[in-house]
């Protein structure tokens, strides 16, 4: 495997790890530049991406190479010459053709005055029971934008279609009406920026630059969770555009209520809206999708292997694809291809409750939820932030491992069962009683499950 062939490897599992913003701004224009010995040297863009790769992905793009390629323990980034014009579509790849790069490299054609991907349409996404609100009311806002619903607020798990449908509302509003200018913004590039302007003393310029803006488009708005400052000027950001009947569409992993430390006044601006979710695709969604991948990229594949996808491959949307483009890849390379090849080739695809829900991904879930470290559950506090989540981490030991009361007492510092027992009972209760916390519940289990 040459350089070029092991960096799309690592790429292609990136991708499913990560966000689709995030993958395009931080991995594009990158490559393998040179192997010596134990090391590889990546090259990336700019001062900026070096740092945010290095800080951020390090570990994960180590660990996908070593499982790769063991002999590879240490990774370093450098900075790509100026003169170097080394883009995705000019990648020269010694076995895989320029189709194949493409399955891995649409997220890089995007429109440099919107951000937006072309390709993200209503015609390409693909509707059903787990996502219909959400469509209709994307439907309803690139109709009228700035007067339906504003904000519009869509919230669901990773890798189950928001940045599509987001982005879909921007794509047909810019179709129809060249006047409106639109914008989409990964919430971690529009934090970066805020804080690239708290440097340089440059925020009014800052705020300026987005005035103009008809249509703004925020992904992964509970990235800004936490951060003061940014909330603070998105907050006068947001009042802006608002009042001039300017369009905000956000994303979310979570709904609003349940984004920790986000100022009560935001809150308060992002429910004003509508408020929209994306949950998971059933088998004959899934399938959908995988003929509608297929369609668009003018290929085919046997029904039995599109059915055995779309039964197993069931953490999201981006999984599913995943999982067909690694079998359009070695259908190409190979020219054979039969259901028992493809299913091992998607061993590591497939689904199984046991194999990732467990004692120490339920407390790991449970605390990166609600902003907490994992330490904060066994606390012995009466504090409302703490004690919620952890009768909730209780409540799914229960729920999802069939663990006993006795055992989670245990668990949790030795505590007399009955706390458990409890928890239990308080948590089930609410859950049928109070909607908020059925969707806070909802997306913990899809983190869990699709770990």
């Amino acid at each position: 495997m040459n350089n070029q062939e092991l960096w799309q490897s690592v790429l292609a599992q990136m991708q499913l790890n990560i966000s689709k913003a995030n993958f395009a701004t931080w991995f594009q224009n990158t490559e393998i530049v040179s192997k010596e010995a134990e090391k590889i040297i990546i090259s990336v863009p700019n001062a900026f991406s070096k740092e945010w790769l290095s800080n951020k992905y390090n570990k994960s793009i180590l660990k996908t190479l070593h499982d790769i390629d063991d002999s590879i323990k240490e990774l370093d980034f450098v900075i790509k010459p100026q003169s170097a014009k080394n883009t995705p579509s000019k990648i020269n790849m010694e076995n895989l053709r320029q189709e194949d790069v493409q399955l891995k490299f649409e997220e890089f054609k995007t429109n440099k005055e919107t951000n937006l991907n072309p390709r993200y349409t209503f015609n390409s996404f693909v509707v059903g029971s787990f996502n219909e609100l959400a469509h209709a009311a994307a439907l309803a806002v690139s109709d009228s934008p700035g007067f339906t619903y504003n904000p519009l607020f869509i919230y669901g798990g990773t890798g189950l279609g928001k940045t599509h449908l987001i982005q879909a509302i921007g794509n047909k509003i810019s179709d129809e009406s060249k006047k409106k200018k639109v914008k989409y913004i990964s919430s971690e590039k529009f934090v970066s920026s805020i804080v690239s302007a708290i440097r340089t003393n440059s925020m009014e310029s800052f705020k300026a630059s987005l005035a103009p803006i008809d249509v703004l488009i925020l992904d992964d708005i509970q990235f800004i969770a936490g951060k003061n400052k940014s909330q603070e000027e998105f907050f006068h950001v947001f009042n802006s555009l608002y009042e001039k009947n300017k369009q905000i569409i956000l994303s979310s992993d979570r709904p609003p209520n349940a984004i920790a430390e986000l100022e009560d006044r935001l809150r308060s601006r992002f429910e004003g809206g509508m408020i929209a979710d994306v949950s998971l695709p059933d088998y004959e969604t899934r399938l959908v999708i995988l003929k509608q991948k297929l369609q668009e990229k003018n290929m085919d594949l046997p029904d039995d292997i599109l059915d055995y996808i779309a039964a197993n491959v069931k953490k999201n949307i981006r999984e599913l694809e995943g999982a067909l483009n690694k079998i359009l890849i070695y259908n190409k390379i190979n020219q054979e291809l039969n259901i028992e090849t493809a299913k091992k080739l998607l061993k590591g695809f497939i689904f199984s409750p046991f194999d990732v829900a467990n004692y120490k991904k339920i407390i790991e879930v449970v605390a990166k939820f609600y902003n907490l470290e994992e330490k904060n559950l066994f606390d012995p506090t009466r504090r409302k932030e703490i004690v919620k989540p952890r009768q909730i981490a209780m409540f799914l030991l229960r729920k999802e491992l069939k663990y006993s009361f006795p055992a989670i007492a245990r668990k949790f510092g030795g505590k007399d069962h009955t706390t458990a027992i409890y928890a239990y009972k308080k948590i089930l209760q609410e859950n049928e009683e109070n909607n908020k916390l059925t969707e806070e519940l909802n997306l913990i289990k899809q983190r869990i499950y699709s770990a």
